[in-house]
Formats: C-alpha cells, sequence, structure tokens
C-alpha cells in the first residue's frame, strides 16, 4: 500500500471515524485512499476555518478526536483560528497538512510556506513525516499526542503520500490513564475548605458532566465554599435535574466583585482567571491579589477521582445537591427581542438537545433563561476567535447524531464560516441555526465603551466599523441558496411558531430573528 492508505488505515485503526477536509493538488493520493480504506466519514467543507470548527465540536460530543485534511500553509492558516478554539479549550484534533514533494520544496513555489512555523502558534505537537515507511509510525504517534485534549499536526508531503509503504498500518498506541491526585494534595485542599476562610472552588476543562455538578453542589454544600465554571467551559450539563452553579462573570468589573471576598480559590480543571483583555483602571488577574490558589487538578487530571475524594473525606456523599427544577417559561408575545427569543427557545428545547453558543450578546439573555429548560448540553466558544459557532454545529451534530442541535448565532459572527450552512445541508445534520439579526457588532459596541476609547462613544467613522447594515443581510436568501429552508421572524409570535416547528422536525434549517440590539 501506499502512504495515504497506511495513513488512513492508521488513523481508522487508532478509532477516527470523521475527516473534514478541503483538499487540494498535495492531498490527491490521500482523497484517492479514501476509495480504497474502509471506516472513516470524509465530510468536505467551503472553508478550512469550517473543517475546523467542525473537528473543535465533532471532539466535544464524541469525545475523540476528528481529522482535518488541509491543503498546505495557507490552507491551515485559514483553519488557524478554530484550531486556536480547540487548543484553547483542551479540545483533541488531528491535523493532516498536505505539503509539497520533499524534492520539490527547494524550488519555493508559489504554495510553499513554513507550514510547521504556522502549525507551532496552535498545536502542542508538530511533525513532518520524512518517508513512506514512516506515516503509519507518525499517524499513530500524531493520534497518542492528540489524546484527550491537544492538537496534533502532521505534515504529509506528497511524495510521502503517494510513495510505497512496505510497513503498511502501524500498531495502535494506547492512551496513558488519567493522572492522579495525591491524596496529600487533597488533603491540603480539605483543611482549607475546614478553615472556616472564604473558599472558592472553580471547575473547567473539556467536559463538565451532570455528575460531575452534583459533585460539586455537595462539596460546597457541605463545606461552606461558592462553587462556579469557568466562564466559557467547553460543555457543561444544564437544565433541569442539574446542579445550581455559577459561571465566572465575563465582565471584569463582575468578576472582580464576584471573587472580591475570596481567600482560597480552588482550580480543578481549570485555569487562574483573568480578564479578556487589558482596561484602563482594571486588573488582569481577577481573583483579589492576596488571594491563595491551589490548583488541585489540571485538566487532564482525573477529575472524577478528585471530585469523589472531596466528597468522602468532607463527608458529602448524602448531602442533597441544590438542583434545577423544570420550569419552562410562558411563550411571549408582541415586538421580537433577545429576551424573547430566550423564553421561546427555553420553552420548546427537547430532552438532550445541544445548545452551540455564539450568540454574543444576545447570549446573554439566552443562557439563565435556559437554565431550568429540559436537560440539555451547552457548547461555549473557548478561544475567544469568532466564526466558530456555526461548523461546531456541524460537528456536534456528526459526534451526537441521536440528538437535536440548536446553533445560536450572531449575525456577525455567522459571516465568518457562513459556509458551515451548505455542509449541514450537503450532509443532512439535524441542526436548527437562529441568527440574531440586529445588524450591529454589539459586542464591539459594547466594548468600545468599555475601554474608554473617544470617552466611550464612537464619531462617524468608528460608528460605520460596528454598523453591518446598510446593506441589511438577508439571511434567509443565503440559506437558501446553499439548499437549506429558512425563514424569518419579525414578532415573539413568528418565531415561537418556527422555532417550535423546528424543534418537531428533523434535518437543517434556519430562522433568521430580526432583533434590536439587546443594547438599545
Amino acid at each position: 500500500m501506499n502512504g495515504a492508505e497506511s495513513l488512513l488505515g492508521t488513523l481508522v485503526d487508532s478509532g477516527i471515524e470523521v475527516c473534514f477536509t478541503n483538499p487540494g493538488t498535495s492531498e490527491m493520493h490521500f482523497v484517492a485512499a479514501l476509495d480504497e480504506v474502509d471506516g472513516i466519514r470524509c465530510v468536505l467543507c467551503l472553508f478550512e476555518g469550517v473543517l475546523s470548527g467542525a473537528a473543535a465540536g465533532y471532539a466535544v460530543m464524541a469525545r475523540k478526536p476528528a481529522s482535518t485534511l488541509l491543503h498546505l500553509g495557507p490552507g491551515l492558516g485559514n483553519a488557524l483560528a478554530n484550531v486556536h478554539n480547540a487548543k484553547k479549550g483542551n479540545v483533541p484534533m488531528v491535523n493532516i497538512v498536505g505539503d509539497h514533494a520533499t524534492y520539490h520544496l527547494e524550488y519555493d513555489a508559489p504554495l510553499t510556506s513554513d507550514i510547521e512555523g504556522i502549525a507551532g502558534t496552535v498545536s502542542h505537537w508538530v511533525h513532518s513525516s520524512a518517508s513512506p515507511s514512516d506515516i503509519g509510525v507518525d499517524a499513530a504517534e500524531a493520534v497518542l499526542q492528540a489524546g484527550r485534549g491537544q492538537v496534533a499536526t502532521l505534515i504529509l508531503p506528497a511524495d510521502v503520500s503517494w510513495g510505497d509503504n512496505p510497513n503498511g498500518r502501524a500498531a495502535v498506541p494506547s492512551l496513558p490513564p488519567l493522572a492522579q491526585i495525591s491524596e496529600s494534595k487533597i488533603d491540603e485542599v480539605v483543611a482549607l475548605l475546614r478553615s472556616g476562610q472564604p473558599c472558592m472552588i472553580m471547575i473547567g476543562g473539556r467536559e463538565i458532566d451532570a455528575e460531575q455538578g452534583l459533585m460539586l453542589s455537595r462539596i460546597g454544600k457541605a463545606s461552606g465554599a461558592r462553587v462556579c465554571t469557568e466562564t466559557f467551559p467547553a460543555r457543561v450539563a444544564r437544565g433541569a435535574g442539574t446542579a445550581v452553579i455559577d459561571k465566572m462573570p465575563y465582565m471584569t468589573e463582575m468578576a472582580v466583585d464576584y471573587t472580591k471576598d475570596v481567600e482560597h480559590l480552588i482550580l480543578i480543571g481549570a485555569t487562574s482567571p483573568v480578564s479578556f483583555f487589558a482596561y484602563p483602571g482594571l486588573p488582569s488577574a481577577l481573583a483579589p491579589e492576596a488571594c491563595n490558589e491551589v490548583v488541585l487538578a489540571e485538566v487532564n487530571d482525573d477529575i472524577d477521582q478528585v471530585l469523589e475524594a472531596l466528597l468522602e473525606k468532607l463527608g458529602a456523599v448524602d448531602v442533597e445537591p441544590d438542583l434545577h427544577a423544570l420550569a419552562l417559561p410562558d411563550l411571549p408575545s408582541g415586538p421580537l427581542d433577545v429576551m424573547a427569543c430566550g423564553a421561546a427557545i427555553a420553552h420548546f428545547l427537547p430532552e438532550r438537545a445541544v445548545v452551540v453558543d455564539e450568540a454574543i450578546t444576545s447570549g446573554i439573555a439566552c443562557y439563565p433563561t435556559t437554565a431550568t429548560a429540559q436537560p440539555h448540553d451547552w457548547l461555549s466558544l473557548t478561544g475567544g476567535a469568532i466564526g466558530w459557532g456555526l461548523p461546531a454545529a456541524v460537528g456536534a451534530a456528526l459526534g451526537a447524531p441521536d440528538r437535536k442541535i440548536v446553533a445560536l448565532e450572531g449575525d456577525g459572527s455567522a459571516m465568518y464560516t457562513i459556509q458551515s450552512l451548505w455542509s449541514m445541508v450537503r450532509e443532512n445534520l439535524d441542526v436548527t441555526v437562529v441568527i440574531f439579526n440586529n445588524r450591529k457588532y454589539s459586542i464591539l459596541e459594547l466594548e468600545f465603551a468599555r475601554t474608554g476609547a473617544r470617552g466611550g462613544k464612537p464619531g462617524e467613522k468608528a460608528a460605520s466599523t460596528l454598523d453591518i447594515g446598510t446593506p441589511d443581510m438577508d439571511f434567509v436568501a443565503m440559506a437558501n441558496g446553499m439548499g437549506m429552508n429558512a425563514t424569518r421572524a419579525t414578532t415573539a409570535e413568528e418565531f415561537n411558531a418556527q422555532f417550535e416547528a423546528a424543534m418537531a422536525s428533523e434535518g437543517p434549517c434556519l430562522i433568521d430573528a430580526v432583533i434590536p440590539t439587546f443594547l438599545s
């Protein structure tokens, strides 16, 4: 078999079932191998930022990496923002990046670039395969390096792909077990929790599941410590029957106030909380300067083991956790705004739905409203680079094909990766897209004021860079142009009916919700 066939076979044997791709000339032998090697689903995306975001969404739901196939350095460059989001969210990904044949590099052809340099900015591991006989072993190592939460990038020169590999597929490596936390470290934290001093436990990581939430609530009640999640956990279980747990506020001012009395901050799978940006007169670190921060467990440690040990040592196993009861809001009527959308979404959201949230400012209303909806998972933008939401919904639908996916999307961020709609239709994915169409970069209007630029009030030229109307974007026409059913809602009654219908049916659809800005 050739190098590409041994590469694909090794990926399949390693448990990788999906490859998100946008190939070019250098990857044609990999593409050909798709017809020769069974076991991998190839998903075409029309832009590399879509396929990298889809790989991230898939990994969050499937709890294992997908593969990407990218065309040279420029293709990787186009994918970079969502690879960055995956890295920040500790989400595993195996990137295969085609390159010129090894003997062709010296000619510096137009698409020649420093792929290793580009990949190094967003990867934990980068390697260029040197020969066809190495590629199977290199592929196995890439999967091992991606593990549970890292980005591995394997560069595939064209001649390595087409050359004969006498070694065939490589042996599949086993992931090492999650790291255990020492009893002495846990005892140290138990002593802090029993000290009577103000403590807060912040949990984070790739996923905060329902059982972890229940354990954390019990620990907080037994010890008197406050409990919260990171601001943007990659995946968190929410809704009826899940634990009542705050999340760290996004706004620096609110976060500083939220943590002001904390003397001991205990981190479980989370990093020290910092402000997203620097603002004049505000601190970068969100915890008080004198706060004692203790890293009890890192993201790749055995978090369940830590929580179970804390439960036992605090005598909290039988403590009743604080739970969200099912409480569906009444359906709204009248003018359509984000509060009305949030109420309707919470009312009709089906059990086990997956919400992919890139609604930006509109999400401010939807997140708290859905806390008492049917049980669901909520996926968040972990790295801050927008254009993640629609691709992540593609990947989430493939990673959890038996669940309804609801993508909450701002109009501005949707335009970064609008090609995702085409992939949703091509793959017939059960995704409902809600576009919050306020014709503004509302988050930037908010940030303009918070930074104090020009006294917090933009002039005519500055305001024009924050306004994405004139012309107003027609998302119904865009969706229809890519084969997707779409409707527009301008009243609460219209949105209620359209969202109810979407939840009751299968397949991809879009609702263009025309709303005023949440900040107006």
